[in-house]
């Protein structure tokens, strides 16, 4: 537990502000962001378009998530310590 100023807080608290504030961050990033952030639409993500056949699989779009949620993760564990 941290002590700073003579009180201590929870590692639980402590873990759901940081992730309370990541997702406010988040919500944030993706209502005014979402003009110039074209998530879903990437250059690497998959789209194939027949006649009566629509195929889309975002590739791009689901790694870079993957790699913002790891480092997320990792610093939250290196924080946390």
């Amino acid at each position: 537990m941290d002590s700073k100023a003579g009180f201590t807080v929870n590692p639980v608290s402590k873990a759901l502000i940081i992730a309370g504030l990541v997702l406010v961050a988040l919500g944030l990033l993706y209502e005014f962001g979402g003009s110039f952030l074209k998530l879903g639409r990437l250059p690497g993500d998959i789209a194939v378009e027949r006649e009566n056949f629509r195929f889309y699989f975002p590739l791009a779009t689901s790694l870079l998530i993957s790699a913002v949620l790891t480092l997320i993760f990792w610093l939250a564990r290196v924080l946390n310590k």
